[in-house]
């Protein structure tokens, strides 16, 4: 079976110039290819071509650079990018905007350079590419790379192909390794219902509560301090523009605004690994349990993101990421995961003797019914999705 791993790597400074230097090739050719299919779109709506002419595609896109752009002095630069990396960006960019022509997605955004998402791709085309060792691997273009956790991705794996990419001024890779099959363990325990909120992160119908990480005092600081960096260099942008215009025809450097975003980025990427960290062990202790079905409901993140109050609680607590990881994990071990639909009320349901309580508010963290019951909120909600009869499988 195929499985990707992804961790953390310590270059040299000529190899980090080198990093730098191709995800900037890539970047611009994404984002050429994207600019040269909205001008032919553009020539087709005023009449120029026809409708045939008004999309490029990737392979097309490759033989005009090379062959008309790259034998020009001034880019000669993108030769310091593999073929192949070159290659897998515009195919990048064909998939992003062909979504787009078939009415899939919104027109791709133009990658920019300080909130880029490039990564250089390298397939394996030799035996001696993707040499994994303990503390180094060997990676196309670039040689051997010192890795900084030691012993995670498997010495003795068939790597397929792999990808380096840069975020807040560090570097990853991230590789594609054929492994044997993970033995499913056998799931005997009971059914685990899961509640997930913004007052308690998941509260599981076993008892199993996970509290609200972006209520922790952690958390707090480093979104204080964020707000204050994010501060600065708002400071520095305004200060370049005035001193700009103050000085006729002059330049001011950029060095301390760079400096900035780098701050900005690290305790960006701090939060996001904070939290991506919580995440991970609060799936492996709710798949630890060895239930032999997990029940979650289908929440509409994107309607809960429309309410001003709570969008950004809702953004925190990164409920599509938990529910991705956990159907992963549950697809390696063979549980059944069941997915409720979003109008389901297991809010609103008592869980004893089946009366909906239609006039159950926000505030009402207690479930009282009339026959008696009474019950946590969360709890009776999770009770409910634990033995809910209409789902589906993931």
């Amino acid at each position: 079976m195929l499985r990707s791993y992804k961790t953390e790597i310590n270059p040299t400074p000529e190899q980090k110039k080198k990093i730098n230097q191709s995800i900037g090739v890539c970047r611009w050719l994404y984002n050429s290819y994207i600019a040269k299919n909205k001008e032919l779109y553009q020539q087709y709506k005023d009449g120029i071509i026809d409708k045939k002419q008004a999309f490029m595609n990737a392979n097309d896109f490759d033989k005009y650079i090379n062959n008309e752009v790259k034998t020009l002095d001034e880019y000669q630069w993108i030769n310091n990018c593999g073929s192949k990396a070159r290659k897998k960006a515009i195919c990048n960019a064909e998939t992003a905007y062909k979504k787009f022509f078939n009415g899939e997605a919104k027109f791709p955004r133009f990658k920019k350079k300080n909130k880029q998402d490039v990564k250089i791709y390298f397939p394996k085309n030799n035996k001696t590419d993707w040499r994994i060792e303990r503390h180094k691997i060997m990676i196309p273009s670039l040689k051997m790379v010192r890795l900084k956790e030691f012993g995670y991705i498997p010495t003795n794996a068939k790597v397929i192909s792999g990808t380096v990419s840069r975020k807040a001024d560090r570097y990853y890779v991230s590789v594609v390794v054929d492994v044997d099959e993970i033995e499913k363990q056998e799931n005997t325990n009971e059914g685990v219902g899961i509640d997930l909120g913004l007052s308690q992160f998941v509260v599981c119908s076993d008892g199993l509560v996970k509290n609200n990480i972006n209520k922790t005092a952690r958390i707090k600081k480093l979104e204080k301090k964020l707000k204050r960096e994010q501060r600065k260099l708002s400071r520095k942008y305004e200060s370049l523009k005035i001193r700009n215009k103050n000085e006729k025809g002059g330049t001011v450097t950029r060095q301390n605004i760079q400096k900035q975003i780098i701050k900005v980025q690290k305790l960006h990427q701090k939060l996001i690994n904070i939290r991506t960290d919580y995440i991970n062990k609060t799936v492996d202790e709710i798949v630890g349990q060895k239930p032999s079905h997990i029940t979650i409901e289908d929440l509409n993140v994107k309607g809960m993101m429309k309410n001003r109050h709570l969008s950004k609680a809702v953004a925190s607590q990164k409920f599509y990421e938990f529910r991705k990881k956990l159907e992963h994990k549950c697809k390696l071990l063979g549980i059944e995961l069941r997915i409720v639909d979003r109008f389901y009320p297991s809010s609103k349901l008592c869980h004893e003797c089946g009366i909906i309580k239609k006039d159950l508010k926000l505030s009402d963290r207690v479930y009282i019914c009339e026959c008696g019951y009474s019950e946590d909120r969360d709890i009776n909600a999770s009770l409910n999705l634990r033995d809910a009869k209409i789902y589906k499988i993931a």
